[in-house]
């Protein structure tokens, strides 16, 4: 089975695979810390605890080792400030992936969300067989909508949804890239650079 890298480096930016029991306390206050910016959109939140964090973290192993949740802390100047992750849900069909992500507030507004996620998507499209990713949130949270649209994802559908967190609509944005997207917006990127380039010199 393809797995995708444990350590992602993007400058000042690592996204790495949690490491159990040593991220155990680290990953605790940062989430504590964040209660308040995540508690409208993340439906865990209300049963934050330590033992649940305990619990999150023994669970990362297996389901890396399954295929079904890749999971990585991000980790800024050396310190974790959120995680990320590319998964598949139980009804997600096998030529798919969906990336999620949530950050402590002092490391919002600063693009860490857009260049993780735009890290696992490269990672997603690793994957022989994997045809597009997706990122789905509540129509509200126009904050983690910015980051596929920043990223050229597509909005592809709205769907009803059970509200589970405080300040959900009901109603799910779910925004798509393509390999074929991909592929294209990674061709421009290049094309831009070379003419930056060339200007340069």
């Amino acid at each position: 089975m393809d797995l995708p890298q444990q350590v992602i480096e993007l400058h000042d930016l690592t996204l790495r695979r949690f490491n159990g029991e040593a991220d155990l306390s680290e990953l605790f206050r940062v989430i504590e810390e964040s209660l308040e910016h995540l508690r409208p959109w993340m439906p865990w939140i209300a049963e934050h605890s330590l033992a649940k964090t305990a619990d999150f973290l023994a669970r990362r192993p297996e389901r890396w080792a399954s295929g079904e949740d890749f999971t990585y802390a991000i980790v800024l100047d050396g310190a974790i400030v959120g995680a990320c992750g590319l998964f598949r849900r139980g009804d997600t069909p096998d030529n798919g992936r969906e990336i999620g992500y949530w950050l402590h507030p002092g490391a919002t507004g600063r693009g860490v969300a857009t260049r993780a996620a735009r890290a696992l998507v490269e990672q997603a499209f690793r994957f022989p067989g994997v045809d597009y990713v997706e990122v789905v949130h509540d129509m509200a949270n126009r904050a983690s909508g910015a980051v596929p649209a920043r990223l050229g994802f597509t909005e592809h559908l709205r769907r009803p949804a059970e509200r589970l967190a405080p300040a959900e609509t009901g109603e799910d944005q779910i925004w798509r890239m393509t390999r074929h997207q991909a592929v294209t917006l990674a061709a421009h990127q290049e094309l831009r650079t070379a003419a930056v380039t060339e200007t340069g010199q």
